[in-house]
């Protein structure tokens, strides 16, 4: 029983009900506003109860600062310091014994100990605070509790906590759990708003927003900001611009814990703080001493892009429950201001909350996990909301491809090895297959742990600086690298067989030298995002068709050959954050499964030849090329219709006469349909195998095929009884009374025959083809052949428009005969009849 008296806060009234609701049955939902104080006084409430016998109680925080907080800040209620009573547990850090009865973790934990023990034995009851952030971890421990809690351990008491969030729903997903709701305490806040220009960064407008609220109000600072960047240059423009009782200190998750510590303590006596920090401040703390809360009004959010297997973060408008969370925080201990940098009706067009990570996330690990406990679907476990079934696709086949898991989701002796490593799936394919596990799981560590080696985009150059890095949260870092790819060579010793992408063995020299490499060690984990130089300078092509880029000026922009492991933006405009200089053999050798050699045809449209070059492919980097020796027989005639089928028929040479023959029959397909064939471009492409293969001659050379082969193939597609019908139906010319043979066209649904008119002297019928069925439009000439009149009634133009034309074209061509009464004239092609 715990006897010390705790303090008075908000949340006290309401530890009765909730006392009772765990009494009775196994879960619960506690509602309560920011500041209630449900943090530090419901773990320590719970001590006494007697279900909990000598189990102990997990605290969930979705943040290391959050938790290491509440751990002090309960083991001081206690007159003790963390590791007596009260604990703590992350990554790098902890303070446990075993006198530990309260255990505060950050979210991930738990999933990780579910997986190790399933029945959870010596653990009484889970606390999920904060639940509204809802983070991937976060929603997967909850499932994975409810799962243990409803098979093997109907004991294990439930805890949701949470500020902004639909007790209600949650309460549903606990079996109809009792909510209890507390008021909470908080002090008026006092909401200002100054919209930002469109010109102006945000860096200069919270700058400016800081030097006003330090001189016009009284207490410390808290400023949200979306990310270290606009806090890094936050500060620099602050610089010399602040009163000298005012401390600058940044927060946000890269930095280490004593820093992150410093920021969130009170300031001395005679001094004003003021904070510049990211969303890691929205929840969970509270800053003494703030009563001035200033918001950019913005946030930086992972997104997760299936199609490219990309995590990227994009820069969002907050919601309006996390502005109300962060505008809360003037009120903590005294009347306080937010100020808001956006007009005061834009808040009413912010979304209502910010999007579970659920379904935003690489759902890899999740799916990775499942299986290791035994869950080939997730959508089997009790999700507030079900992870989207793309995102699983994505992951699944991700999985299967790192050979982590079978084809019908069961985990693999690799998979086993990977979630041993607790690092995201990629990282920990690295180091499970890395023959130098430590230098692969220091690389895992520079990419999980923002901030580690600085923050230039060359992983080398990170890696070097971690290396030497004496500050304890490296050499934190460094320890718990060790300890993993000490792990990963135990499971290597005890596997079965080694993972699948463990680098080949050509040589003992060579693989030593092929795994020494940031860059070859970083292939194992994003195969897929080996980057090629392309033409303009600091521009890239990944494997993965996306194009990035990098500063010209950045020493890495020179490289041949790049190992991406991490993208900020969106589509081409990528920018590479974090990456490491690779060779093209190591490529070759580490991803030789990957590589895709292909026989490629093209045409060369100087020489109107076919080429024939053999390619060597990583996704859509091409790596080389080589001309093969141009094709003869059989190969070269498959070559020239391979080359036909893509570049099209625009490629061969349409003669007069083949050209001719293929609209004749074209407008016979039209006009009569079936049998006749179709002569359109699908159509001739679809069919090259029958109609234009059995008459090439073996070479590849498109020039080689003249006229008559192509007229042949051509005729080949009419069925032999029509083929002796074409010159009937769609003669090639027509025969005129003055003794010309005039041609034919058939450019248009309508054939079209365009003659001089005196060729048409005495004819008292239109012309027509199709056995006297279909009109030729007549295109009637003058001598100089300049259109005079287009018509489709020959004796009605004669009648007609004829004595117009005659008064027009006497004056114009007086050498020609321009009979009044064409009817009666003779037909002739020259100026005057001959005799006269």
């Amino acid at each position: 029983m715990m006897t010390t008296q705790l303090p008075s806060l908000p949340v006290t009234e309401a530890l009765p009900a909730l006392l009772n609701a765990l009494s009775n049955g196994a879960s619960a939902v506690l509602v309560a506003p920011p500041g209630a104080g449900k943090t530090t006084l419901v773990p320590l409430a719970l001590l006494g109860e007697a279900w909990r016998g000598e189990g102990r109680i997990l605290l969930l925080e979705p943040r290391r600062l959050a938790a290491r907080a509440a751990a002090r800040r309960m083991a001081s209620l206690l007159g003790e310091e963390p590791g007596g009573t009260v604990g703590y547990a992350m990554r790098m850090e902890n303070r446990v014994s075993e006198r530990t009865k309260i255990l505060v973790v950050t979210e991930g934990v738990l999933s990780r100990m579910i997986l190790e023990d399933a029945e959870l034995q010596g653990v009484s009851a889970v606390i999920f605070d904060e639940f509204h952030e809802r983070s991937l971890d976060g929603d997967f421990g909850l499932a994975l509790a409810l799962d243990v809690q409803g098979a093997l351990r109907p004991d294990l008491r439930l805890l949701v906590m949470s500020a902004t969030i639909d007790g209600a729903r949650v309460a549903g997903l606990l079996g109809d759990a009792p909510v209890v709701t507390s008021e909470g305490r908080s002090f008026p806040v006092e909401l200002r708003h100054r919209e930002r220009s469109a010109d102006m960064r945000i860096e200069e407008a919270m700058a400016t927003a800081c030097r006003d609220m330090l001189a016009q109000e009284t207490g410390s600072v808290l400023a949200f900001l979306p990310g270290q960047r606009e806090i890094e240059r936050t500060a620099e423009l602050l610089s010399g611009r602040l009163p000298e009782n005012v401390d600058v200190a940044p927060l946000f998750g890269g930095l280490d814990g004593r820093a992150q510590d410093a920021a969130i303590r009170p300031a001395p006596p005679g001094r004003r703080k003021l904070v510049l920090a990211t969303a890691i401040a929205e929840t969970s703390i509270t800053i003494d001493g703030v009563r001035v809360v200033i918001d950019s009004g913005l946030s930086r959010l992972p997104k997760y892009e299936p199609a490219t297997g990309l995590t990227r973060l994009e820069t969002v408008r907050v919601s309006r429950a996390s502005a109300d969370q962060r505008a809360g925080r003037a009120g903590r201990t005294e009347p306080g201001v937010a100020l808001r940098l956006w007009r005061a009706e834009q808040t009413a067009a912010l979304p209502a909350f910010t999007p579970p990570e659920i379904l935003e996330a690489d759902l890899s690990g999740l799916l990775l996990d499942c299986a290791a406990f035994g869950v080939n679907d997730p959508a089997s476990l009790a999700f507030l909301d079900p992870p989207p079934a793309p995102a699983l696709a994505e992951a699944r086949d991700l999985l299967v491809e790192l050979h982590a898991i079978d084809d019908a989701g069961r985990l693999t002796s690799t998979g086993k090895a990977m979630r041993r490593l607790s690092l995201p799936v990629r990282l920990a394919h690295m180091v499970a297959g890395a023959k130098d596990g430590v230098a692969a799981a220091q690389i895992a560590m520079l990419l999980t742990e923002r901030g580690l080696g600085g923050t230039s985009v060359d992983l080398d150059n990170r890696l070097s600086r971690f290396r030497a890095d004496r500050s304890p949260r490296a050499q934190a870092a460094r320890k718990m690298a060790e300890r993993i790819g000490r792990s990963a060579a135990h499971g290597r010793a005890h596997a079965a067989s080694p993972p699948p992408l463990t680098p080949p063995h050509k040589g003992e020299g060579d693989s030593e030298k092929l795994t020494a490499s940031t860059g070859a060690l970083l292939l194992l984990a994003y195969p897929d995002r080996v980057a090629k130089a392309r033409g303009e300078y600091g521009r890239f092509v990944l494997a993965n068709g996306r194009g990035a880029m990098l500063d010209a000026a950045d020493p890495l922009a020179s490289q041949e050959f790049l190992v991406v492991a991490d993208l900020q933006g969106k589509a081409q405009n990528a920018r590479i954050a974090s990456a490491a200089a690779v060779s093209e053999d190591e490529v070759r050798t580490l991803l030789a499964d990957r590589l895709e050699t292909a026989t490629e045809t093209v045409f060369d449209r100087e020489r109107r030849a076919v080429r024939v070059r053999e390619t060597v492919r990583l996704g859509a980097i091409r790596l080389s090329e080589r001309q093969l020796p141009a094709p003869k027989g059989v190969q070269a005639d498959r070559a020239v219709i391979d080359a036909l089928r893509e570049h099209g028929l625009g490629l061969l040479d349409w003669e007069k006469g083949p050209q001719t023959l293929r609209r004749r029959l074209a407008w016979l397909h039209r006009g009569l349909g079936s049998p006749w064939p179709d002569m359109s471009d699908d159509a001739l492409l679809g069919g090259l195998d029958d109609w234009l293969l059995p008459f090439l001659s073996g070479e590849a050379n498109l020039a080689r095929i003249d006229g008559q082969t192509l007229s042949n193939g051509l005729m080949s597609r009419v069925p032999h009884d029509l083929q002796r019908r074409i010159n009937d139906l769609a003669p090639t010319h027509f025969d005129a009374p003055s003794g010309s043979s005039v041609p034919i066209r058939y450019e248009e649904d309508q054939p079209v025959l365009a003659i001089r008119v005196q060729e048409l002297f005495g004819l008292d019928r239109h012309p027509s083809i199709a056995s006297g069925k279909v009109p030729l439009t007549l295109e009637l000439l003058s001598p100089a052949h300049r259109p005079i009149q287009t018509t489709r009634d020959l004796p009605g133009f004669w009648r007609g428009s004829w004595a117009d034309v005659r008064a027009d074209m006497r004056g114009r061509y007086p050498k020609h005969v321009w009979p009044e009464n064409p009817l009666e004239a003779a037909a002739t092609s020259r100026a005057k009849p001959r005799g006269k």
